[in-house]
């Protein structure tokens, strides 16, 4: 895990964990994973899936995913004409 990684985990874990602190940390990581869907064993439990769930935990079922909101586009026509190349980006 590089440095900016673990920096990222370890922001998002603080508080998350603050509010379960009744828990470990191996049944606090065991309770995401669980919460997250991953049904492995914890050894194999990577840090993108613990990111990920940490970022959208709190947030509603409708909302947009970290790393994706750059390629929202509001309506489907709008996006084939960006990608075809019909409609360029502001530079």
């Amino acid at each position: 895990m590089k440095y900016h990684r673990l920096n990222e985990l370890l922001e998002l874990l603080q508080p998350a964990w603050q509010k379960d602190s009744d828990l470990n940390l191996l049944a606090f990581l065991q309770k995401l994973a669980q919460e997250s869907g991953f049904s492995g064993p914890l050894s194999e439990l990577t840090d993108d899936v613990l990111i990920y769930h940490l970022k959208m935990r709190e947030a509603g079922s409708d909302a947009e995913i970290p790393g994706l909101k750059k390629d929202y586009e509001v309506d489907f026509k709008t996006a084939l004409l960006r990608a075809r190349g019909v409609i360029k980006d502001d530079e």
